[in-house]
């Protein structure tokens, strides 16, 4: 696969997604829970690109990026999921374009849940 393949674009939105303050984790589709539930591999070793969906507009025009996140409780959501947005179409707009490719990128978030953290002290 190439560098501006899926599996790379991928990874970058995974990691920029995750850089965003008050993003606990990504939540993976239901589909990829499924699969990890009935794999005999412990549930913690879903990467961290289960919650991203990549894939080329349906006439070629560019990529359509899905980042499905849980974010930290006592965050303002509307703001996390715009923070997620920008930072996830400015980094894989730049990896596209640090491989000679000039396409329009669309990306979607979509907050899945509130992760509560409770202090154990």
């Amino acid at each position: 696969m190439t560098a501006t393949g899926t599996t790379a674009l991928l990874g970058v939105a995974a990691e920029a997604a995750l850089a965003v303050p008050g993003v606990a984790t990504l939540q993976p589709r239901l589909a990829r829970r499924l699969a990890a539930a009935a794999a005999p591999t412990r549930a913690d070793s879903t990467p961290s690109e289960a919650g991203i969906r990549a894939d080329r507009a349906p006439d070629g025009s560019g990529w359509r990026v899905e980042v499905r996140c849980v974010l930290a409780e006592g965050r303002q959501a509307l703001e996390i999921a715009r923070n997620v947005h920008d930072r996830v179409t400015a980094a894989v707009g730049t990896h596209l374009a640090t491989h000679g490719v000039a396409e329009p990128v669309t990306v979607a978030v979509t907050v899945t849940g509130i992760a509560a953290w409770h202090d154990a002290a």
